[in-house]
This record gives C-alpha cells, structure tokens and sequence, in this order.
C-alpha cells in the first residue's frame, strides 16, 4: 500500500464548514494508517492545541495550517513547515483579522470618517470577512507551503474554471517568487463533478508551466461519507438557505470525506506523483505549535528587591505581618511550604503579577474580592489576592497547588462590573499590548439555537420553529427526544413528533459543535512573547481583542489564565457603601439583627443567599456565625442536594441527630461539618489521615470521584484507598464505609476556600439589606441584570418592606434608580429605548426649574417618536398631564407642526386609538389636518395647527387638555408601564385580580404564610424562576415562586403532579396552586396537589 497525508482537511472549526471534530479526524486518520494530517481550517488555527495533543493520542504526526481567504475573496492553503512558518501563518492571520479593527472602519473612503450605525455596520462586516494580501503573505512567507486551494473558491483553480489562464499563471508565479517553486503546490482534486478530468488537466499544464508541482488533496469537510447530509445543512444555516434552495457553497455531493490511502490511489492513479508528493509535503513539515511550554511573563521587581522569588517572599512576609501581627511558627511553616511549592513549579511571576494586578485596584479604589481554590493559600491571603485566612480554617494548599500533580494555579478574582476593564487595560499596558489579550469561547449548538437553525434551513415555517424553540428547556442539542418524552410541558405540547424527527436528528448531530467564537466572560492571558507567536489574534464583538485559543487551549501550550471576573454584586455593594456610608471592611460579623434576618429566610437580593433553596435553608438552619453561612453556599448546590447533604447538616446542626464518626481520625477533619463530608478539603484530609496518601495522590482521588471519571478508573483508586487504609490500621469494614462517604458525597463536594470567599460578600450583603434596605435595594436595582430575581421581583420585595417605588417622572428622575425621601425613585434609564447620552440631556436641560409642561420639554428635548411614546405611555408626564392618551394626542399634533419627529408610530391598537384615523390620510396617531368642524369617533375635533395655537393663546389650557379624550383604563396603564420599563413601579399584577380571587378561597402569599402546617390552601401568583434540580432518587421535583403584591411563596411540586399538570407551571405566566402548607422551622411553602388556571382570565 502506497503513502498518503491529507492536507487540506476542514475541522469544526471552520464554523458552520466542518462536520467532524478534531479528535474524530485524527482518529480516523490514524486508522487509515496514515502516518500524519493536516488541519486547515478558515481563516483561524482554533484547532491548533487540539489538533497537536489529539495526535500525540494517536500517534501521528500534526501538521498546522489554514485555509486564507485573499483580498478578492479566494482561498489559498498554508502549511506550517516548522514553528518558524506556524508563527508566519498566526501574524497572517492576525493581520487579515485586526487590519480591519473599529478605528479603520471608522475611515470609509479614507477621507471621511465614519459614524454611528453606519460605522458599526462597517465595522461588523470588515471584523467578520477577514482577508490577506500577497504582500502580506510575502512579508510573512519564511516557513510555509502554501497550496492552491479548493475547486469553488481556490484562487487558481477559480481562474482556470473561468477562462482566465494568464492571471492564473501569473498568480502561480507570483506565489512562486513569495514562498519558491519548492514551496507551491497546484491542488488537485477529483471529486466526480463535471468537468474534473478537464480541470485537473489545465492544472497539471499549469504547474509544469511554472515548474510548481502537483499534489493530491480532498478539500475534506467530514470523516465519512454519512456526514454529507450535516455538512450541508450546516452549509445552508452558514448561507441563510434552505435546503431546497440551490447555492454555489453547497457541495453537489457526498465526496469531501476523509479518504482512504487506496481510495486517493485510485481516484488519482493517472497522477500517482500526486499521491506520492502529498507524502512527501507531509515528511517536510513539523509540528508547528508545541505544548507545555515556558510561556508566562517574567514580572521585573524593583531596583536593589533580588529576584522574582526573592521579592515574593519579601511582599507575602510583609504582608504576613499586616495580616497576622506577630507572624508565629505556624504561620512561618506554612508559608514556606506555600513558597517553596511556587517558586519550584516557577509560579513566583504569576503571583507577583496576580499581586500587581489588585494592587492597582485597590490603589484605583476598584472593588474586587478574590475566590475560587486560591482562597486556600495562605501566600494569596498575605499578598491580599484573597481575603478567606486558610490557616485558621484549617484549608489545605494542595487543593490548590501540588507539587505531585504540578497544575497551573488557577485565581479568579471579581471585580466591579463596571471598572473591570481598567484592570485588563493595566495588564495591558504593563506588559504590552501584544503580550495581552481575552481568552476565546467557542459557542456551541444547543438545543434552542439548534432547531432554530436547522429549522430554518430544512424549510419549516418560522412560526412552527418559533414554537418549537421557546418550549424547549435549556439542554444539550441531543437530548431534545428523551425531553419530548420526560418533561410533561413537552409530552402535552402537541408537538409532532415524526414531523420534525429528520430535524432532531440533524440536531443530535450538532451537540457541542462550535458554531462561531466567542469573548471569555474574564478570562485574559499574558505571554513571555507576543502572542501572534502562538495564536492569531482577532477582534471581539465587543471591541477586545481576543485569542484564538479558549482556555483549555492557552493552558495546553502553556500561557495561565487569568480570570478578571465582573460581579455586579461588587458594583452593588460600592454604590450601597456610598449611599450608606457604612464601613464595609468593619461590618460586624455576629451581628445579630442581621442573623434573625437570615433565620425568617427574609433574604431576597442578598448575594448567593436569595434563592428559594437559600431561603428556606436559612429558615431551617438557625444560622449564628459566619461558619453556618460558608456551610450555606456550600450545601445549596445542585450536587449537594442530589447527594443528600443537607438533611443530615441541618438535623446534625439543631442538635436533632447524634454527630458520629466512622473513625476516630475523621472526628477533626469533619467536626465543623458535623461529621458530614461537605467540602473538597475534606475528602483529601481523609484520604491523607485514614489511608496514609500523599497530598497529590487524595486530591487525585477527589479529581476522579468529583469529575465522575471512567468507573475502571473510580473503582481502581478505590481498591487503592481500602488497601492502603488497612495497611495503617484500619478495618476493611470501615475502611469501605468511609469510602462510601467520599463516593456518596464528593462528586457534589464544594471548595471550602470558594465558599468562605462567597460567604464573606453573602454575609456583608445581608447585613447591608438589614441595615440599609432602601439604599441596597437602590443599588441592586441599579446594577441589573444580577441575582436570582429579576428586578420587578426586587421592587415587589421592598415594597413588602415598607419601601415605596415611585414611578418614572419627567421633573425628578435622575439616570439611575435614587433615593426620594426614603423612598426609591425609578431613573429615566428604565425607559426602553432610553440611552445614557438622552438620559443626560433630559436632566441636563431641565435645570432648575424643570420642564413646565408637555410642550415645554417637546421645545427643549427633541425626541425620536418611539422614545417619546414610551415616556408618555410609561407615566413620566403624568405630574404635567395626568391623561396620558391625551397627552399622545397632543404630542401627535406637535409632531406634524414640527415636520415630524423619526419614522415611527404608536401601536394604537394596543392604546386605544385605533380608529382616530379615519380618512386615509392621517398621521397613524394625530388624525389628518382637517377642517375644524370634522370629527373622529371619540367626537374629538380635528383641527388645523393654527386653531390649535389660537386655542391655547385664548385659554391658557395645556395642548393635552385641549380635547375630551378618555384616558387608558389602570390595566392598560399598567400593561404599558411593564412593557416600557420590566417592572411595575406602583402596582401588582395581582392585585387587579384580588377581588374575584377573594370570593373563590384564594389567599394572598402573606396570609398563606400565616396558617398552620398541613393546612390546605389555595394561593396564586405570578409564575417566577421555575426550576428542575438534580434529585438524589433521580426524580422530578419541580420549584417555583408565587408572586403577588405581598411578597413570594415558595412552591414545590412533586413527580406526580408535576406530570399531571407541568405544562402549565413553564407556560403559564399566572397560576392558582392548591395545595399544602408545610412549616420546617422558619421556612413556610406550599406543597402543590393542583394546578388551576381556570380561575383566572388570560393574564
């Protein structure tokens, strides 16, 4: 059998141009017996780390590369002859991507700037049609082949196809004299179309014309041929066609799979030198991108501090002392030991630049708190990263850091939402721009976006794939079949199966497939050498430049991620701090007023803590020191609950169940816990004290045991557990049942270290609501979307609380939400279509003395008609003119004496006005110039714009109160107000059914609250946060809130009910719930035997 390489080969990665993943090409590959593969995706080198790890499984050799598209749009493939050509090939890329960056699309004709949408639109279609220019290549040729490209789009073979032999001899000489005749090859392809031999023929001539050679390639797109029918609909989501439709990017047939040898033999048996230079071309190239190497910055101490480690350990002993006062043996000990594993993994620049990161911070007065395992180290605690103190708590470093397992460190720090790109521009200015950038995501196929787009292809129409989509819960792509089956809001829905089951099987095929890339919520990589050296670099959506790597990739080949999280919560708790004046870093921590708070489960807003879960833990478990809030944000997890922690914690907690341990040497390790394995730290304490392992050998056992590895790999390290555990002592019979608590609980353990980091903020947050309810409500408001609730549910609670909301008013709204006489006043930034720049205006040009009347502001502020619509129809003006269709009516009017204002118009079915136009000829809202003695159907005359004007000069009345109109009944007002703002600002939906409710037994949250346990009751509410968590029997339980003007009940609805009637609970906006009182300590729910929605009229 002869030798064959593919060289030209399409990966997922090609977005939307790729059936097949990385692994499975070099896997089949592999098995085929070929000896290397070529990656050569569109226009990136996404797949690079992948690719070079994925053959280093196989045994074959990676070939890096990438097909480029040319300034007129064709392609042309480059390969990677060495890591030389690699780097040439990532500065290809990047100049093709960043050459077309916002400042340049800010130039259209190079001449004028451009501005606004249309520099946007140009900005957004140069950053997604990247292209390289032969100078370009010429500049960066050293290290590459390059190949002629495909048959549609290939730059050559596009010449040839349309009769345009010179140009394309003079582009294959002119490719010759960038990379050298040796560096050129003409691809050639026989993929059975028509006109194949012809071209191939043309092709051959060409290269002997230049003295370039040939070589065989397959312009792959999928492993196997069965993946023709995915590529092509992926082909038509990519061109926005449909199936039926006939397009130049559509293959005309299944033949661009991964070959075999003795397929490509035979397909080119009149070209055989063909085959053989494809080997050859192979054998000539090397791995370009290398994995695991040295690759973070070096960080410069200052002058006369020694080196990296040296100055370290000066700053961690300084801090130390700040920390710790006196600094004892202990201390000492374990930050030797901290440093010592550091500096010998070569760690001692990373944390030095960690530290210089939130030492700008908090120079900048930027509020951050570190989180996550870095929490367990004391060196991360003394050099102020973190704020959890581990040596107190008893915290283990190798949970973080090893010598034995040797990982990257892995810090995440929260910054406040809205400064937490002056840290990355810091970072950026430290170490250079070219050393800096956003780490990459790639977003993926899941089932909603799926059978959108794979709907929309196949031809369905629009609205049955709207439908489709929205009742679809969030899952993977391939689970949407069993979902149909599982969840009754599907299996009722009505929805035909067997129509769309070609759709779910395109869709089972596109789970996980990246469809485009994305921007990492934090994640930012620095590099010893600019990163163009290692990953092409392009720009992000949002204007930051980004890798091509995620952040598995920049770890595969060694760079160490760094999170720069935002947290609105941070972005709250400033504004709180600065409307209250409170102390933040003084709050007491055993406040009591703030724990009986937390035990009446009164906790909406506060962070980490609000849930229903939270809150009726809090209810239960009697919470008295910061140690039951750390233990909190550990058990409310969808693990935790499945694993059945929280039930023996809360009974083992109240003294309600004897604390036991199975061994002596667990009693220390598990006595905070109550003799419950709740935190990751604990598994490897148990494995070290009751098994005699290494540090790194039980944190290998916690990896295995919380990831779910393979069950060969989980029941090996656990026949290694019990045999070493008897080697020190203990029984077989113990030694098995501790293991089953390390089984049963650590795949739902949590990190000690992140949850005492969490608890800190979670703690001072509810301290905060206590204490300052008005100004961190105000603050909560103004940093959405964050939480768990949403902000009407937010201003439904401070109302609860005795804090009134008080509406949008044209005179008194700042920006943002503020503080009005111990009340919260809603800001203009709420309205929709409201920005920031027309938000300063309003104020800015009301001064002092405000705006007088409608038509005062209409003078002052031109507004688009949209904007003005929603202000009016939202109350803003209701302190000028309480009649607000009266007041549209007249701002109809001065919009035509003005020539008009924007394009757009009312929705006047939706407010009533409808039938004001009745010629033909009016604006949709004003009615038409008329004569003054026409009138419409509320006998409202029509008028010219001079009898207006003489109207008002004679009796001093406002332009709106001019005509007799009705105005909108309280629902429409109320309708519009929630459309226009997401909230309600002064009434509850509910409370326009109160009444008929009343009569019919329902109570109101508040009064179930108040009844007995076991008490059967009727209570109804807006459906908020409907969920399905994990459960340890693997049943279906679902929660949800009712939300009504006096606050939330909590709702739990069991398997059978739920299957009876859960359709209703993720559809319906409104429910009645009959049901069960239950009363566990503090926390008062509903347990649900019905659903009703015929008590209600359609909400």
């Amino acid at each position: 059998m002869g030798k064959f390489v593919h060289l030209h080969v399409h990966s997922h990665f090609s977005f939307l141009d790729g059936a097949s993943s990385v692994e499975s090409i070099v896997k089949n590959a592999a098995e085929l017996g070929m000896e290397a593969v070529a990656i050569t995706d569109h226009d990136n080198l996404c797949a690079a780390a992948r690719l070079t790890r994925a053959a280093q499984r196989h045994g074959i050799k990676p070939i890096h590369g990438a097909e480029v598209t040319l300034e007129d749009g064709s392609h042309l493939v480059l390969l990677a002859e060495d890591p030389e050509g690699y780097s040439n090939i990532c500065a290809i890329l990047t100049e093709a991507h960043m050459s077309r960056d916002w400042e340049r699309a800010l130039v259209g004709d190079g001449m004028t700037p451009l501005s606004g949408e249309r520099a946007v639109t140009e900005f957004t279609k140069r950053r997604l049609a990247p292209r390289a220019s032969l100078s370009l290549l010429e500049e960066h040729h050293k290290g590459i082949i390059a190949l002629s490209g495909c048959l549609a789009r290939g730059a050559i073979p596009v010449l040839i196809r349309t009769g345009k032999y010179s140009q394309a001899l003079e582009l294959t000489r002119r490719l010759a004299g960038i990379f050298g005749r040796p560096g050129v090859y003409i691809e050639l392809q026989n993929l059975a179309l028509p006109g194949s031999d012809q071209l191939i023929s043309r092709l051959v001539e060409l290269a002997d014309r230049v003295g370039v050679r040939v070589v065989a390639t397959n312009d792959v797109h999928y492993c196997k041929k069965s993946e023709f029918a995915v590529h092509d609909v992926l082909t038509c989501i990519r061109t926005l066609t449909r199936l039926d439709d006939v397009h130049p990017e559509r293959k005309l047939n299944a033949e661009n799979y991964l070959k075999s040898v003795d397929e490509m033999i035979a397909l080119f048996h009149r070209y055989p030198d063909a085959i053989a230079t494809a080997a050859e071309v192979a054998d000539r190239c090397s791995p370009g991108l290398l994995l695991d190497q040295r690759l973070f910055p070096a960080f410069a101490p200052p002058r006369g501090a020694g080196t990296s480690a040296e100055y370290l350990r000066h700053l961690v002993y300084e801090g130390a002392s700040s920390r710790y006062g006196i600094i004892s043996p202990a201390v000492k000990s374990r930050l030797d030991h901290e440093l010592e594993i550091i500096c010998t993994l070569g760690y001692e620049d990373y944390f030095l630049m960690v530290w210089d990161v939130v030492n700008f911070a908090r120079q900048e007065g930027i509020r951050f708190s570190g989180r996550g395992s870095a929490a367990d180290s004391a060196v991360a605690y003394c050099l102020f990263i973190t704020s959890v103190d581990p040596i107190s708590r008893g915290l283990l470093f190798e949970r973080f850091l090893s010598l034995e397992r040797a990982q990257k460190p892995d810090i995440d720090i929260d910054f406040d939402a809205r400064r937490r790109d002056e840290v990355r521009h810091y970072l950026q200015r430290k170490y250079g721009p070219e050393r800096v950038a956003t780490v990459c995501t790639f977003n993926t196929f899941q089932a909603r976006s799926a059978v959108r787009d794979v709907g929309k292809a196949m031809g369905f129409p629009p609205e049955d794939i709207d439908m489709l989509a929205k009742r679809l819960p969030y899952i993977c792509a391939d689970e949407i079949r069993s979902a149909l089956e599982k969840y009754p809001e599907l299996r009722g829905s009505g929805i035909p199966v067997e129509k769309y089951s070609c759709l779910f099987e395109i869709c089972e095929a596109l789970a996980g497939v990246p469809r485009h890339i994305g921007t990492h919520l934090g994640g930012v990589v620095a590099s010893r050498v600019p990163l163009v050296r290692l990953t092409p670099l392009q720009m992000a959506a949002r204007g930051v430049v980004i890798t091509q790597f995620d952040k598995d990739d920049v770890e595969e080949i060694g760079l160490i991620k760094l999170d720069l999280l935002s947290l609105r919560m941070l972005a709250a708790v400033e504004d709180s701090v600065s409307l209250s004046g409170v102390d933040y870093q003084r709050i007491p921590l055993e406040d009591s007023a703030t724990y009986e708070m937390l035990n009446a489960g009164e906790t909406i807003g506060a962070f980490q803590l609000e849930s229903p879960a939270q809150r009726a833990l809090q209810g239960r478990l009697g919470a008295s020191t910061i140690e039951d809030i750390v233990a909190s944000v550990a058990l409310i997890r969808p693990g935790p609950v499945q694993g059945n922690m929280v039930e023996p914690f809360v009974a083992r907690r109240r003294g309600l169940e004897e604390v036991t341990y199975a061994h002596p040497g667990l009693e220390k390790i598990l006595k905070k816990t109550y003799g419950v394995v709740l935190y990751q730290e604990q598994v490897i304490e148990i494995a070290t004290a009751i098994a005699g392992f290494t540090p790194g050998e039980s944190d290998r056992l916690r990896k295995v045991m919380t990831h779910y590895r393979s069950r060969a790999e989980m029941d090996e390290i656990g026949r290694e557990f019990v045999k070493k555990a008897m080697e020190h002592g203990t029984s077989r019979e113990v030694a098995e049942t501790v293991l089953s608590y390390i089984v049963a609980y650590a795949g739902y353990g949590f990190c000690e270290a992140h949850a005492a980091a969490f608890a800190d903020t979670a703690y001072k947050t509810s301290y905060l609501l206590r204490h300052f309810p008005v100004e961190f409500y105000t603050a909560v408001l103004n940093n959405q979307p964050m939480g768990f609730y949403p902000p009407n549910t937010i201003c439904v609670e401070a109302r609860r609380r005795g804090i009134r909301i008080l509406p949008v008013d044209i005179n008194k709204s700042a920006e943002r939400f503020t503080i009005e006489d111990g009340a919260i006043r809603v800001g203009l930034l709420r309205v929709r279509g409201m920005s920031e720049e027309t938000a300063a205006r309003i104020i800015a040009r009301r001064g002092l003395r405000g705006y007088s009347s409608v038509e005062d502001f209409f003078a002052r502020v031109p507004l688009d008609r949209d904007l003005l619509e929603n202000l009016v129809l939202c109350g803003a003006f209701d302190s000028l003119c309480p009649n607000r269709r009266a007041v549209l009516w007249g701002i109809s009017r001065l919009l035509q004496g003005s020539g008009g204002i924007g394009d757009s118009v009312l929705n006047l079915e939706d407010c009533g006005l409808s039938d004001i136009a009745t010629d033909g000829t009016d604006s949709a809202i004003a009615g038409a110039h008329g004569d003054a003695d026409a009138s419409d159907c509320f006998g409202v005359r029509r008028t010219s714009d001079a009898w207006v004007r003489n109207q008002r000069a004679q009796s001093g009345r406002s332009l709106c109160e001019l005509w007799d109109i009705p105005d909108f009944s309280e629902v429409e007002k109320f309708k519009h107000e929630f459309y226009i703002l997401g909230l309600h600002p002064t009434r509850h939906p509910m409370e326009f059914y109160r009444d008929s409710l009343a009569k019919k037994g329902v109570l109101t949250a508040a009064a179930a609250k108040k009844m007995d346990s076991g008490a059967s009751v009727r209570v109804a509410g807006v459906v908020v946060r409907p969920h399905r968590p994990p459960t340890r029997s693997g049943r279906v339980v679902v929660f949800f809130s009712l939300e009504d003007e006096t606050g939330l009940i909590d709702v739990t609805v069991f398997e059978g009910v739920y299957r009876r009637c859960g359709g209703a609970m993720f559809t319906s906006p409104i429910l009645v719930v009959e049901g069960r009182v239950e009363r566990r300590g503090n926390a008062v729910s509903v347990t649900c035997r019905r659903v009703r929605k015929d008590l209600l009229s359609s909400y």
